[in-house]
């Protein structure tokens, strides 16, 4: 009689539960920030956000635009770490050229740009509000 082997999973993380899974997953997005730090965009961009969060608290002249200021810093790391998993995936398939590739590559990039230009208008629209006389 064949009995099935038990099989460890292929995701151990998937079994976890509770403060478990928490701290397993905390691991993951530790390493992940680290893997971040080694790209110098993602390092560039991290360096001004530790000078824009502070500053939005002196811009912004609500909690809401206070909240709106972070937000646009925090969504360009983001959409920053998002970049960079796209670019790792597609050089884990390989490194010769394929359209496709280059395609997902450039969309990634474009929505680095639009998080930029996002991030620089509300800064710019906050500022003139705070600076421009009345």
């Amino acid at each position: 009689m064949n009995t099935p082997v038990p099989r460890e999973p292929a995701n151990a993380q998937k079994q976890r539960t509770g403060l478990a899974r928490i701290q397993h997953a905390w691991g993951y997005s530790m390493a992940g920030l680290r893997a971040g730090w080694g790209e110098t965009s993602f390092r560039e961009e991290a360096l001004a956000a530790l000078v824009l969060i502070p500053a939005a608290f002196w811009v912004g002249q609500s909690w809401v635009e206070v909240a709106v200021l972070v937000a646009v810093v925090v969504l360009v790391l983001v959409v920053e770490l998002l970049n960079t998993g796209i670019e790792t995936a597609i050089d884990r398939i390989g490194p010769e050229w394929h359209d496709l590739s280059k395609r997902a590559k450039d969309m990634g990039s474009a929505a680095v740009l639009l998080s930029l230009l996002l991030c620089a208008g509300v800064w710019a629209a906050a500022l003139w509000a705070l600076l421009a006389p009345a």
